[in-house]
């Protein structure tokens, strides 16, 4: 645990006062000055507490610990002074947004005790913190991990959309990266309540009753609903419940599209283009003449996004070569013609798990294959390509681009 404390001040003959009478209980680090210190922040921090004098010269303690509070939020900041001034107190109470105000002379066990006490609340800032992230991140991976086990293809389909939407957002230079993608991964998982029947219907272009339909136009509501109580994840709740808003004609409604929904509008439209056999460059010509559809500058790191060159292969392997982040290449079916797993999907370690079952109890009916980045699947024939069988070998085939591998021809379902 990170208990490293920093003392600044611009009296040399202080610092190691205050090192020497409180270094047997406490790991003391000091700077000269405020420049010196900021120095130390970048080069060794982050610090659990930084204490700061407030009168030293070139830079005050307030506007050193203001600084701080940038650089590292999560330190714990106080201050000592020698003037006993309550506007300089409240001045660095809002500044520095400090701890503890500490007047000089400050005897050792004093000190100490406020040390004691800034430790304590560092300790339990970033237990909250870190307690707060787990919690979000096992929520995350469980709505995923239910999604596909429930509805193999909507969760296939956010697999693919989250890739899309990682390739828009690296385009697009957005600054908050990380909750489009969760939005991307989540956006499905309203189908948790729709009949696989159904979504197979729609995936297979098929004709859907009314109530039908109605049901699966309805899955972002359920996801919203199902988010929206989970902390932190309210704004990706907001980002897809609206998921299908149509850029212009809801803007002119008066209604706000979040930018994380118009980003995920656009990756779950070519998706869904590209799933009804298009290819990319076809897709992608539809979705230009959609006015109005989209925000225009989406559409134009779609474009960049799509001419990025990498060509990519398709490899049959064992489930032990199976890694997790590898994508499915087609359908898995069981033999008694049950969808496992859905073409596009991301394989995870429940995907296995479940695999490794029907292969011992029920049987498989048909290879598995994973879609591999061109080096990788060379990589992998250059260490065995002396002792795979020729069958094996023959399952790589050259692509062009990620989504036209996508958009090739699954299997029929079984009859």
């Amino acid at each position: 645990m990170n208990d490293r404390i920093l003392c600044v001040d611009d009296d040399y003959s202080i610092l190691r006062l205050y090192q020497h009478a409180l270094s047997p209980r406490f790991y003391i680090e000091t700077a000269l000055g405020g420049a010196e210190g900021l120095v130390a922040i970048t080069q060794n921090g982050p610090y659990a507490v930084v204490v700061a004098d407030m009168s030293m010269p070139g830079m005050n303690g307030i506007e050193f610990l203001r600084q701080v509070q940038q650089r590292a939020p999560d330190t714990v900041r106080m201050m000592l002074t020698a003037h006993d001034d309550s506007q300089t107190a409240l001045d660095a109470v809002n500044e520095g947004r400090i701890f503890r105000f500490l007047t000089k002379p400050c005897s050792p066990p004093v000190f100490g005790k406020a040390l004691e006490a800034a430790l304590a609340q560092y300790h339990l800032l970033t237990a909250e913190r870190e307690l707060l992230a787990n919690t979000l991140r096992g929520s995350i991976q469980v709505l995923t991990e239910v999604l596909s086990l429930v509805n193999p293809l909507a969760f296939a389909r956010a697999s693919r959309v989250r890739n899309l939407v990682v390739k828009l957002n690296r385009e697009l230079g957005t600054n908050k990266s990380w909750l489009y993608e969760i939005a991307a991964m989540l956006s499905q998982i309203g189908c948790v309540t729709v009949p696989q029947e159904i979504f197979i219907k729609a995936n297979n272009r098929e004709p859907l009753s009314p109530g039908e339909l109605k049901m699966l136009q309805g899955h972002p509501e359920v996801a919203r609903s199902l988010l929206a109580h989970i902390p932190r994840l309210e704004e990706v709740s907001a980002i897809i419940a609206q998921q299908d808003a149509l850029n212009d004609s809801d803007q002119a409604a008066g209604k706000d599209v979040p930018f994380g929904s118009r980003i995920l509008k656009v990756a779950l439209d070519f998706d869904g283009l590209v799933s009804g056999g298009m290819d990319a460059d076809a897709a992608l010509a539809e979705i230009d003449k959609r006015d109005g559809w989209y925000d225009p500058g989406v559409v134009s790191a779609l474009h960049r996004a799509l001419h990025i060159a990498g060509g990519y292969t398709v490899r049959q392997v064992t489930l032990a070569e199976m890694n997790d982040g590898a994508l499915l290449a087609e359908d898995v079916y069981s033999r008694d013609g049950l969808l496992l797993c859905a073409k596009g999907q991301e394989v995870t370690r429940s995907m296995r798990v479940r695999l490794r079952n029907y292969i011992v109890n029920v049987g498989l009916q048909s290879p598995l294959k994973i879609i591999l980045p061109v080096a990788d699947s060379e990589k992998i024939l250059s260490t065995d390509a002396d002792s795979a069988p020729d069958a094996l070998q023959e399952t790589l085939l050259k692509d062009q681009n990620l989504f036209d591998v996508l958009a090739s021809p699954s299997p029929p379902l079984p009859t």
